[in-house]
C-alpha cells in the first residue's frame, strides 16, 4: 500500500506548499500551515453545455425581490442581523467556549419553532439528552424542534431529507466530517468541505443554516479563513464568562450592517436582551475623584459608559499602567500629553484605568474621559456624575473632532447628563440638536477641557 502524499496549507489564505514553513509566503503570517493529506483531484467532464437557465442575462430584466426574512423573537439578535434570518442564507457564529453560543441560539431557534417553523438541530458535541437539559433550564419545549446529535455529514444529509426543516443549526462546524476525505474532523480541508456542502444544501433547498465555529487563542474563528468568504453572515458573541453581560457584533452581513452590536446578560433561564444599555453599563456611580462618564458608539448606537482612573504614587522602581477594555496604546499616549503639555507628575504614579460593564473601547473618542479621569484622580478632585466628556486627543494637547457627535449628545441629554464637554471643531455640527436642560462646552486644547470638568464644577 502506498504512502499517502502530504501538504501543509494556510489556515488564514489557503496557501499551499509540499514542506512545512514557519511564516506564509503569501500572507506573511507565523505557525499558519498545518499538515493535510493530499486528496487527488477528480477531471472535470468535458463538453458540458449550459442550460438555458444558466445563461447570464441583463441586470434590467432580472425581477428585484424582497428579502423573505424570519425574526428569532430575540430583538438584540434581530437588530445584529439586519432585521431577522434572511430565508437561504448561511450564518456563521463564532466564539470562546461556554460563552453562550449554543445558549442563544437554541433559544432563537425555539422560538422560531414556536411560530409554526420546522427546525433541525444537529448537534457533534452534545447528546440529544444534554440538550433537553438545557432546553428545561431556559423553560421551552417545542415540538417542531427536531433534535439529533451526529456529526458524518452525508448522515445529516438524509435527516435533512427526512425532517424537511426551515431552519438548520450545526452545532459545531469543528466536529462534523465527510468520509470522502481521509482527514479528521476539524481540519481544514474537511471544515471547507463540509461548509461548501452545508451551502449547497442551503441554498438549493432554501434552508436557513446556522453554523456555530470555535475561535482560536487569538479570537478569530478556527479553520481556514477562506470559511468566513464563504458564508453570507459571520458573528462573534464576546464577553466575560466570569461577568454577566455579552455581546455579540457582525463581521461580515451579506443583508445588512456590519456596525450593529447586540447586548445580552446571562441568567438562569438563559440570555436576556439588553433594552438600555447605557443604563446597564453606567452600573453604581459616585462622586468619587477618577470618574467621568464618556460616550462610546457601537455600530450606530450611542452607549453612555464610565470611566475610572486610579492614580497612586509608586513604590516600585517603575510606576504599573493596567489598562482593562480600553485601547493600551492610547492610554499610553493620553497619559504623556497629560505629563508634557499640562504639567502632571506621572513618571512616578502607578496608573489604573478602567471602563465599567465589560465592553471594550477602542475608538480615539475615549481619549479626552481618559485624561479627564487621570487628572481628577491625580489632583483629588471629583467631577459631577452628570457629566460628560468626550473627543481625541492629539500629541500637541489639541482636542480633536469626532464622529456621531449628535448622536452622542442625544444619549446624554436622554440620560439626565447636564453638561457635554467636545471638541471645539465639532460646535457647528450641532446647531440644531441643542436639549434643554445640557450645557455644551467646546475646547481647543486639553488645558481648556480640564479647566471645565474639574474646576467649573
Amino acid at each position: 500500500m502506498g504512502k499517502d502524499k502530504t501538504e501543509y496549507i494556510c489556515v488564514e489564505c489557503g496557501y499551499h506548499s509540499s514542506k512545512w514553513m514557519g511564516r506564509c509566503p503569501s500572507c506573511n503570517n507565523w505557525n499558519t500551515m498545518v499538515e493535510e493529506v493530499k486528496q487527488e483531484e477528480q477531471k472535470s467532464s468535458a463538453g458540458h453545455k449550459l442550460d438555458e437557465s444558466e445563461l447570464p442575462v441583463p441586470m434590467d430584466d432580472i425581477e428585484s425581490m424582497s428579502e423573505e426574512r424570519t425574526i428569532t423573537g430575540i430583538d438584540e439578535f434581530d437588530r445584529v442581523l439586519g432585521g431577522g434570518l434572511v430565508k437561504g442564507s448561511l450564518v456563521l457564529i463564532g466564539g470562546d467556549p461556554g460563552i453562550g453560543k449554543s445558549t442563544l441560539i437554541l433559544q432563537a431557534v425555539m422560538s422560531i419553532a414556536s411560530r409554526g417553523h420546522k427546525v433541525l438541530y444537529v448537534s457533534g458535541e452534545e447528546s440529544v439528552n444534554q440538550i433537553k437539559m438545557r432546553a428545561k433550564r431556559i423553560n421551552r419545549q417545542e415540538k417542531n424542534l427536531y433534535v439529533a446529535s451526529e456529526t458524518h455529514l452525508s448522515k445529516i444529509q438524509d435527516m435533512i431529507e427526512y425532517a424537511a426543516p426551515e431552519f438548520l443549526v450545526i452545532d459545531s462546524i469543528q466536529t462534523m466530517y465527510d468520509s470522502a476525505l481521509n482527514t479528521s474532523a476539524g481540519s481544514v480541508s474537511q471544515i471547507k468541505l463540509v461548509t461548501s456542502r452545508l451551502m449547497e444544501i442551503s441554498k438549493n433547498n432554501g434552508i436557513t443554516t446556522i453554523v456555530i465555529g470555535h475561535v482560536t487563542k487569538e479570537g478569530v474563528l478556527a479553520g481556514p479563513r477562506v470559511l468566513e468568504h464563504m458564508v453570507d453572515t459571520v458573528l462573534y458573541f464576546e464577553g466575560d464568562r466570569s461577568g454577566g453581560y455579552r455581546v455579540i457584533r457582525a463581521a461580515k452581513n451579506r443583508f445588512g450592517p456590519t456596525n450593529e452590536v447586540g447586548l445580552f446578560e446571562m441568567s438562569e433561564m438563559g440570555l436576556i436582551s439588553i433594552d438600555d444599555p447605557s443604563e446597564m453599563l453606567l452600573g453604581q456611580r459616585n462622586d468619587s475623584p477618577g470618574s467621568v462618564l464618556s460616550c462610546a458608539m457601537e455600530g450606530t448606537r450611542p452607549l453612555l459608559v464610565e470611566i475610572q482612573a486610579l492614580v497612586t504614587p509608586t513604590v516600585f522602581g517603575m510606576p504599573r499602567r493596567v489598562v482593562n477594555d480600553l485601547d493600551y496604546n492610547r492610554f499610553l499616549m493620553v497619559a504623556a500629553v497629560l505629563e508634557k503639555q499640562v504639567g502632571l507628575k506621572l513618571q512616578s504614579q502607578d496608573i489604573y484605568t478602567n471602563a465599567v460593564g465589560g465592553l471594550r473601547l477602542n475608538e480615539p473618542a475615549q481619549d479626552l474621559s481618559m485624561a479627564i479621569s487621570i487628572a481628577s484622580s491625580y489632583r483629588e478632585k471629583p467631577i459631577s456624575p452628570y457629566t460628560m466628556a468626550v473627543g481625541e486627543i492629539g500629541l500637541t494637547g489639541e482636542i480633536r473632532s469626532i464622529s456621531n457627535i449628535d448622536s452622542r449628545i442625544k444619549e446624554a441629554a436622554r440620560s439626565g447628563i447636564k453638561k457635554v464637554i467636545i471638541p471645539y471643531s465639532n460646535r457647528n455640527r450641532i446647531k440644531n440638536i441643542r436639549p434643554e436642560g445640557v450645557k455644551i462646552l467646546a475646547a481647543r486644547m486639553l488645558n481648556e477641557a480640564l479647566k471645565f470638568a474639574l474646576e467649573d464644577g
